[in-house]
């Protein structure tokens, strides 16, 4: 009977749809307008399924997230147990060790608890805040795609190579550069290793070549292992830093001792020099030197005057070199190996004083930055910036306090404890003997002036000259009556450059030598007593003319 009656409902819905308001159509009306019909039914159908399909992937989508969202909480509720159970008890170790701090911690910030709304509990409301600060930061540096309507900025051109090298035993390649008089000519030879983000075309900027020759001075730089034009070495120290002075020294022919030249990060290699090599030294001339800001001798209040004149990003590149190098090349990445120039102060993440501010906004500072910088790091490698980085606070194998001259006894013990307070125990000289000479302004913000403090303490026969109103920079760059005074200093009255003595032309033929002598000696009287070995018989052939003092001849 169900089948029945579906059959009529379904036989009257046909008839229905076959006839309209005004009667039952004829045969060839209804043959015309069933084509649109059938034609929007089919749209429609189309249009249905069309939806359904959509409807059905939300669906689909938003199940699946929902089943993330439940199954990502109950990992997070089951990692939260498995840290309660093992590492947040009472007898952890963890919290044996963090439970103190963590508490004073969390009882000096204990106020801000205030500014929480009252229906909150606080450690679940500081997660989440924590949580999105992080999630925020790290949107902060990952996000590099900005549109902004900034100037376009000057691009660093790599320019052809210019530099002399060398080979050194090791097989690298190191490149030089010589300034003032010649070898043959040098009174005084000085090398100079760069600073960090800089190269050979440093040298001592802006100083003239006739100051050189007037003092009798050979200039010679190089660039770095790594930068500029020299090969890297990756297992670098200290010492084969020195081992690398002390090679370019014989290869340019410098056979007496040498000068050492540094500014700011540059000093780190010529504290090496003086460590490694200070039988080929003859002295040190240091601007605004930079020691390890870790070393061990410095006192709390010098580490702390020292560190209280840096900006938060430097600061934190130091703490980053310290623990986390590998984290360096993300920042390098970013800022001086981008290929765009930029601000000094932003690629050294350095805080200057006014008068360095005038001075790199010059246009004569500003164009020897860019080449410099541009020389730096025309290889486009990052890792020997890391490995410059980490050399400055890393350990050093040495103290600065170890170039301090003192007596050094050969032997230890009793007896070699009371022979000495006779006065004959054997003692021997330790440290660094030569003049070392040190700059200092008292404006300095990137080598601040307890560098300079600690250095004097530790080394009292260091001359400290201190520079009132000056920087960093203002003293060492582009100034004519600095330089004058720096050598000056060092080097005393100035007696220009070496006269080259030619050696004299020996005659090949005895005889001329005899006959050369006849004609000097002819007219002019000798005594033959006076004459050494001289044989009175073979005089007796001669006759010489006296003349009286009264004008009249015999």
């Amino acid at each position: 009977m169900s089948k029945v009656n579906e059959s009529r409902s379904t036989w009257t819905e046909e008839l229905t749809r076959l006839v309209d308001d005004n009667g039952p159509r004829s045969y060839d009306s209804r043959a015309t307008s069933d084509v649109p019909a059938q034609e929007e039914a089919a749209a429609a159908a189309a249009a249905v399924g069309k939806g359904e399909v959509e409807e059905s992937w939300k669906f689909h989508m938003v199940e699946f997230a929902k089943g993330f969202g439940e199954m990502s909480l109950e990992f997070g509720k089951g990692v939260r147990d498995v840290v309660k159970q093992s590492i947040l008890r009472e007898d952890s170790v963890i919290v044996k060790k963090l439970r103190g701090p963590c508490q004073k911690a969390c009882g000096k910030l204990r106020f801000l608890n205030e500014y929480l709304p009252e229906d909150r509990d606080p450690v679940h409301a500081w997660s989440v805040i924590l949580l999105v600060s992080f999630l925020a930061f790290v949107v902060l540096i990952v996000n590099t795609d900005k549109n902004t309507n900034t100037p376009l900025v000057k691009k660093v051109h790599v320019h052809p190579p210019s530099a002399t090298r060398i080979l050194l035993p090791d097989g690298r390649l190191l490149a030089y550069e010589e300034h003032g008089v010649p070898a043959d000519q040098a009174r005084f030879s000085m090398i100079v290793p760069h600073s960090f983000l800089s190269s050979r075309l440093a040298g001592i900027p802006g100083v003239k070549t006739s100051l050189l020759q007037e003092f009798g001075i050979r200039l010679v730089t190089y660039d770095l292992p790594g930068f500029g034009e020299s090969d890297p070495h990756p297992d670098r120290d200290l010492e084969s830093s020195a081992l690398d002075m002390l090679h370019l020294s014989y290869t340019v022919n410098i056979t007496h001792k040498f000068w050492v030249l540094g500014f700011s990060g540059g000093c780190v290699h010529a504290w090496a020099a003086l460590r490694y090599i200070p039988d080929r030294v003859a002295g040190a001339i240091m601007v605004s030197p930079m020691v390890n800001p870790y070393d061990p001798s410095m006192s709390k209040e010098e580490r702390r005057r020292t560190w209280s004149k840096w900006t938060t990003r430097k600061k934190l590149m130091y703490r980053l070199a310290k623990k986390f190098p590998m984290l360096l090349p993300f920042f390098y990445r970013r800022s001086f190996l981008s290929g765009n120039h930029g601000q000094l102060e932003k690629w050294l993440a350095v805080s200057l004083g006014n008068k360095d501010k005038a001075l790199i906004e010059h246009p004569m500072f500003e164009e020897f930055w860019q080449r410099d910088l541009e020389e730096s790091v025309r290889q486009g490698k990052v890792d020997p910036f890391v490995e410059e980085a980490v050399l400055q606070v890393s350990n050093w194998g040495f103290r600065v306090s170890d170039l301090k001259v003192r007596k050094k006894l050969k032997q230890k013990g009793l007896l070699v404890w009371l022979k000495s307070i006779f006065g004959q125990a054997e003692e021997s000289i330790n440290g660094f003997l030569g003049p070392v000479h040190v700059w200092q302004g008292m404006d300095d913000m990137v080598v601040p002036q307890s560098m300079s403090d600690f250095v004097q303490r530790i080394l009292p026969d260091a001359m400290v000259h201190k520079l009132l109103y000056e920087g960093h920079f203002t003293y060492f760059y582009f100034c004519d009556e600095c330089h004058r005074q720096i050598l000056s200093t060092a080097y005393g009255t100035p007696q220009g450059p070496l006269v080259p003595v030619p050696q004299a032309e020996q005659p090949s033929n005895p005889k001329e030598v005899d006959e050369e002598a006849e004609v000097i000696l002819d007219g002019i009287p000798i005594d033959e007593e006076s004459v050494p070995g001289h044989d009175n018989s073979n005089l007796e052939d001669h006759k010489f003319s006296q003349v009286p003092t009264d004008g009249t001849t015999e």
